[in-house]
């Protein structure tokens, strides 16, 4: 059979044109898959070299877990196929040290001595197999392969998802997912973006934004997504807390815009005397999202006004963006509001927007409140915005998020 095009026309020339042959694509061999065996016996690892050279697997050894773990940090692998019974790291310390370095990684692990503690413990830790010894070569050989046909579709849908899903997290299993997460939250850090008084030149507060230096989830979009499905906001709201308190104390004149994710309201250290952003409440407004439901804070208004006890001022943030109705105005009674940065994008061209906008200024001002317009990235946004009424902004045009604070920048 050949492939080529069908045959088709000039339609200018009225000729017929011959297709040209093309010869179908041939596909590449993949390479061998790469497997680590590890076992203090060397004539295990004889064993199972002969076993998985002859199944066409290229493969390296290790005599112990220190060794193994060293290959891993040092070159890739496709799958380990380790011991668990050895002196100085075991089989289950080598599986923790290469979660450490590789989520997706299948681990096999094989004991002469199998006991409950330790097969849960394989399990916790992820551990794609335990198997029992002695292994028959036929079921090592489909295991090693099995393990590693997995290893190649996991590298596969982590190449999909950073195609397609941006920030949101990438790790799927919870064993995975808890030690990303352990290593985010150590690597947490604030960036502050200054929000301005346009007319005065002059900086009104800084708003905290979270940041990490794990690279699985350096924004807040992961990290957040991660604490909700291992049910650890509380863990992630009280590092914020306690790094924006440190700043806070170095700087006592300047005013701090501090985000609340709504299950912050129901962590009872938000409201102890003696925690860290408690000594600084009164330099510190706290912004609650209107895009998140309150509905699963049985007493807000009272909690909201432990807070404002301690000093707190309160700030209902993404307004226009978020829930419709009264019911955040009314249980939150903010001091400040601000705009989300849909209704300030291109304000300059939507004459829609500008009426909405300038009548929440209006309202804003018979309401007491102060309004903060965010996303503010070109000069005729900020015109415009200034036209109508606008006084404190923040956005892309005036400082991006830095720590420590950014200079401003007035064009």
């Amino acid at each position: 059979m050949q492939y080529g095009v069908p045959p088709c026309y000039d339609r200018n020339a009225q000729m017929r044109v011959q297709p040209s042959i093309i010869a179908p694509p041939q596909p590449q061999p993949e390479p061998r898959p790469r497997v680590l065996i590890v076992d203090d016996d060397p004539q295990m690892l004889r064993v199972y070299e002969r076993i998985l050279r002859a199944a066409g697997f290229a493969l390296e050894r290790a005599a112990d877990g220190r060794a193994a773990a060293e290959a891993v940090r040092r070159g890739h692998f496709d799958v380990i196929v380790s011991d668990i019974d050895m002196p100085g790291l075991d089989g289950i310390g080598l599986l923790r040290a290469v979660r450490e370095h590789d989520l997706d990684l299948p681990v096999v692990l094989v004991t002469a001595s199998p006991a409950v503690e330790t097969a849960v413990q394989a399990l916790e830790w992820g551990a794609l197999r335990y198997l029992i010894k002695p292994v028959a070569a036929a079921e090592l050989t489909k295991v090693t392969r099995h393990a590693a046909q997995l290893r190649r579709m996991a590298a596969l849908k982590r190449e999909a998802i950073n195609l397609v899903a941006g920030e949101r997290f990438k790790v799927g299993d919870r064993v995975g997912l808890e030690m990303v997460f352990a290593r985010a939250l150590d690597a947490l850090w604030m960036a502050y973006q200054p929000i301005v008084a346009n007319s005065r030149r002059s900086t009104f507060a800084l708003e905290a934004l979270v940041r990490s230096g794990e690279p699985e989830m350096s924004g807040p979009a992961a990290l957040f997504d991660a604490a909700e499905r291992l049910d650890r906001i509380a863990d992630v709201g009280r590092r914020i807390r306690a790094k924006v308190a440190g700043t806070a104390a170095e700087m006592p004149d300047t005013t701090f815009f501090v985000n609340l994710h709504p299950r912050d309201l129901l962590d009872e250290e938000l409201y102890a005397p003696q925690a860290p952003l408690s000594a600084v409440a009164r330099q510190c407004v706290l912004e609650i999202t209107e895009r998140a439901s309150l509905d699963n804070v049985g007493d807000v208004r009272d909690r909201v006004a432990a807070l404002r006890q301690l000093g707190y001022r309160i700030c209902i943030d993404d307004l226009g963006a978020g829930y419709a109705g009264l019911s955040s105005f009314a249980q939150l009674e903010p001091e400040v509001v601000k705009l989300d940065m849909s209704l300030v994008r291109d304000i300059h061209l939507q004459p829609t927007k500008r009426t909405l906008v300038r009548s929440m200024v209006s309202l804003c001002a018979d309401l007491g409140l102060l309004l903060v317009v965010e996303g503010v990235e070109i000069v005729a946004e900020r015109d415009t915005l200034a036209e109508i009424g606008c006084e404190l902004m923040q956005g892309y045009l005036f400082a991006r998020p830095a720590h420590p604070p950014p200079t401003i920048s007035w064009k």
